[in-house]
């Protein structure tokens, strides 16, 4: 009984200091710093605009300019966001940081529902292979969540590992699929990533993710609650199987999208999170404006390097996140490692 009482009262000390540091957190939301963040990021949003091989103020450039860099603003706006935000749900559910889409095999398990779409409808619209690839995702998201209550990890590291094993295999599968019917060069241009087709026409797709961060913003303390484990969820209430299913379903919504209408933008759910929370703290709610500013502003410049560095000519910007992310991925490693939190 008095063991009972005391532990009650630790977790409602507990509940008391957590509640304390979110509304702390809240009110200082906007800051310097953010508006700051958010001024640098319109910046970068302009020159995006105005980066380009024509005249923005030729006789045909602002009707080129309706059709071609609007829409790739917007998608560069809408893709960070919502991959970065996805980065947190799969962190949150998985209690790892090393987690993200690229690292779970979702984006792997997107491509497979494209080319198998394009195999079996092969005059299927957008919107189909679209759907195609959000199923998919969402199974193969699943997938890894059964696998990963399966089996009993002792170290942080071996989450992402068997993820990206997991994606291994399934790429093998869809490029042997891709080189029997002929989509190999297709699929080669989905993993690289690049938003140089993304035009009046076809981008209007990618309006779908802005449900999903409006929804992720408006459950946001759920995923933070569930993100303590599944244990401590139920016992504070929480359906932890609902959200886990809500959060697979988001994920697989937003990838699926941006898969179709862009390609895979490796390791973006991983890098922001992490850079967010190391001056952030863990709070969701406080820090998904941070995170989808991060996110557009990451993208963006990423993007800004691919279509300068050798213009005219354009490097797809899944190349350059790749570099990026892996560089940060394993900075983030030794960081884990210099303190004690990976253990092999």
């Amino acid at each position: 009984m008095t063991t009972t009482l005391r532990q009650d009262v630790s977790q409602t000390s507990r509940d008391v200091l957590v509640d304390d540091g979110r509304r702390h957190r809240r009110r200082r939301i906007w800051t310097p710093a953010f508006a700051l963040a958010i001024v640098l990021t319109l910046g970068l949003l302009v020159l995006s605009l105005l980066t380009g091989q024509f005249e923005v103020f030729s006789e045909q450039g602002f009707w080129m300019f309706g059709i071609t860099r609007v829409p790739r603003t917007v998608a560069l706006v809408l893709a960070g966001a919502s991959i970065a935000m996805c980065g947190v749900i799969m962190q949150l559910l998985t209690q790892n940081r090393f987690v993200e889409p690229t690292t779970t095999g979702t984006t792997e398990w997107a491509g497979l529902g494209l080319i198998l779409m394009m195999w079996i409808f092969p005059g299927a619209s957008l919107f189909a292979r679209m759907s195609g690839a959000t199923v998919m995702a969402f199974i193969g998201t699943l997938v890894f969540f059964v696998f990963l209550r399966r089996v009993s990890l002792k170290s942080s590291l071996i989450v992402p590992i068997i993820g990206i094993m997991l994606g291994a295999v399934v790429s093998s599968f869809t490029t042997y699929i891709a080189l029997m019917t002929d989509h190999l060069q297709t699929l080669g241009i989905w993993f690289a990533g690049s938003f140089t087709g993304v035009i009046q026409g076809r981008y209007e797709l990618m309006w779908i993710v802005l449900i999903v961060t409006v929804a992720v913003f408006i459950v946001a303390d759920r995923f933070t609650v569930a993100g303590l484990g599944k244990e401590m969820a139920t016992n504070v209430g929480l359906n932890y199987a609902m959200v886990l299913f809500m959060g697979t379903a988001m994920v697989a919504v937003a990838t699926g999208v941006t898969a179709t209408v862009i390609g895979t933008l490796p390791f973006l759910g991983l890098v922001v999170p992490n850079i967010v929370a190391l001056f952030r703290g863990d709070d969701m709610r406080s820090n998904l404006p941070w995170v989808c500013v991060v996110g557009i502003a990451v993208v963006t410049v990423c993007d800004l390097i691919g279509r300068t560095i050798r213009a005219p000519f354009e490097i797809p910007v899944g190349l350059v996140l790749g570099l990026v992310g892996g560089v940060v991925f394993i900075g983030l490693l030794l960081r884990q490692r210099r303190k004690g939190g990976l253990v092999v």
